[in-house]
């Protein structure tokens, strides 16, 4: 194996790349998402009047709502990234279990609901998904092949 290749195991890379991507997603939901989107509303199935006497208060408070959530996304995108550098790109068993408790309960959940609601963002959060789970799958790869040599 040569020396870039055992500072920068796939497994990094990847998991680098996936929290890069959760941490994009956490800046969309601070920086560009409209407070309702069309898939929001079909969701709901509310009228336009039902939707219009409630529009000031749910605006006001999805608005709260998805700063605190896309700050929470872009910290798990940042940690993650972390995690990749670190921990995780020396094959730390730990850092294993918890990129796979953290991308279970982040990108995974957050795919699975994506894909339950309709999302017309569910294939994009289905890739980021896929590139976590990549990257653990190359982690246990690689942590085997460690152990198996002499």
């Amino acid at each position: 194996m040569g020396q870039t290749e055992k500072n920068w195991p796939l497994s990094a890379v990847l998991l680098a790349g996936a929290g890069i991507s959760v941490g994009l997603i956490g800046l969309y939901f601070l920086l560009l998402r409209p407070v309702l989107l069309p898939e929001d509303i079909r969701f709901m199935s509310l009228s336009e009047a039902q939707l219009e006497s409630v529009r000031p208060q749910m605006e006001g408070w999805l608005s709260l709502v998805f700063q605190v959530m896309g700050g929470y996304v872009l910290a798990t995108g940042v940690l993650t990234v972390t995690l990749a550098l670190t921990a995780f790109r020396e094959h730390d068993r730990g850092a294993g279990i918890g990129a796979l408790a953290g991308g279970i309960s982040s990108i995974g959940l957050m795919t699975v609901v994506n894909f339950s609601i309709g999302s017309d963002f569910k294939w994009i959060l289905l890739t980021a998904g896929l590139l976590w789970a990549s990257s653990l799958i190359a982690f246990w790869l690689e942590r085997r092949r460690m152990v198996d040599l002499p």
